[in-house]
């Protein structure tokens, strides 16, 4: 399903964009340290044989890899479908197109024809969504082991380059916004629906957070 609102349309224009840029810096750099960070709680939680699902996937680098190191398929979803090119010749790339699967379009608009995975991963996806609680409520029930996420942490100083980012963007005329949700309500939220936290860790500007569901 494509992108059907002016913040998803803007979104696919603006990633899309950086789609090579992105795929050319994890092959020289490999992972930032938030995502080694979300990497370790992951791995921590164990990944053997689970399947995978990540929304907001980008290139398909940090997916690629959990299936490297023994997950056993994975479903990428992303809004840019310059991301999902990339992804997808990647995977070819790799040698796992037969273990990976990809969308383009709104998380939001599809959940309802995703199966339920065992992990899912949203890296610096909740900060792109104005609707937060309802883009945790969907993700949450299509998971069934573990729910892994970075997003901004709450201090002044990523507020005001939050802030900042969102003058430029409505300054260039584009529908996309960055946001600041409050991680104590994003927690509260996850852990209402069954699930306890295994794992946190930040850097200045992120907080990293992996949950194991109860049940």
């Amino acid at each position: 399903m494509k992108c059907c609102s002016p913040h998803a349309n803007s979104t696919n224009r603006f990633f899309s964009f950086f789609a090579k840029r992105y795929r050319a810096r994890f092959s020289k750099k490999g992972f930032e340290k938030s995502q080694r960070q979300l990497l370790e709680g992951i791995l921590q939680a164990r990944i053997s044989d689970n399947s995978i699902l990540e929304i907001g996937c980008g290139v398909g680098h940090f997916h690629q890899s959990l299936l490297e190191r023994g997950a056993s398929n994975a479903i990428g979803i992303d809004l840019a479908a310059a991301m999902i090119e990339q992804a997808e010749d990647w995977a070819k790339q790799r040698g796992l197109s037969t273990r990976s699967e990809y969308y383009t379009g709104d998380f939001q608009h599809i959940y309802s024809d995703i199966p339920n995975l065992d992990i899912t991963i949203l890296d610096k996806v909740i900060c792109c969504d104005p609707n937060a609680d309802q883009l945790l409520e969907s993700s949450l029930s299509k998971t069934n082991k573990i729910y892994a996420l970075t997003f901004p942490r709450k201090r002044w100083s990523v507020s005001i380059g939050i802030g900042i980012a969102a003058l430029l963007m409505k300054l260039f005329l584009s529908n996309f916004r960055p946001y600041l949700h409050d991680p104590k309500l994003i927690e509260e939220k996850i852990i209402s629906q069954g699930f306890r936290k295994q794992y946190e860790a930040k850097t200045f500007v992120w907080q990293t957070q992996v949950y194991v569901c109860v049940d």
